[in-house]
């Protein structure tokens, strides 16, 4: 029971409107996008498995596919003019080995690319490092300096 001083609100959140390609979407939801028109395979999580032509996937990983063979979980097998399947059900999916050559994959800096990059911080340290027999170790000192071996080990 609520009182007519303080109604009760739904609160709304954000929904997504249509198939909007987002700037910040994932390398497996290009990946994905990039699979249209070819042949995928998709299992859901009830254990089916549908295979048949990719004509197009939102970046929730909902799919149409068409001229498609569905597998049930029994073995049956049933064929499918066109089918959409919910993104949360997808288990996983089987994509076409030619998308291993798509060309944003060449685009990606990983951390060691950009480090290899940025030279001069690089160059800088490596100048550092030169006089010091272990690079990253500070110079010995005492003794060992002197005799340029550890007494430790005579």
């Amino acid at each position: 029971p609520s009182s007519p001083a303080s109604p009760r609100r739904r609160r709304s959140r954000p929904r997504a409107r249509g198939v909007m390609a987002s700037k910040n979407i994932g390398i497996p939801i290009k990946v994905l996008h990039d699979a249209e028109g070819h042949t995928v395979t998709v299992e859901l999580r009830n254990g089916e498995v549908y295979r048949g032509k990719l004509d197009e996937a939102e970046d929730n990983m909902n799919v149409h596919l068409s001229n498609c063979t569905k597998t049930m979980k029994d073995g049956r097998v049933q064929m499918l003019s066109n089918v959409f399947l919910r993104g949360s059900h997808v288990n996983f999916m089987v994509l076409p080995d030619i998308l291993k050559n798509a060309p944003f994959f060449k685009k990606i800096d990983t951390k060691a690319n950009k480090a290899s990059k940025s030279g001069k911080a690089k160059q800088a340290a490596t100048q550092r490092a030169a006089g010091r027999p272990t690079p990253g170790m500070p110079a010995p000192k005492g003794r060992a300096a002197r005799e340029g071996k550890n007494p430790s080990f005579n």
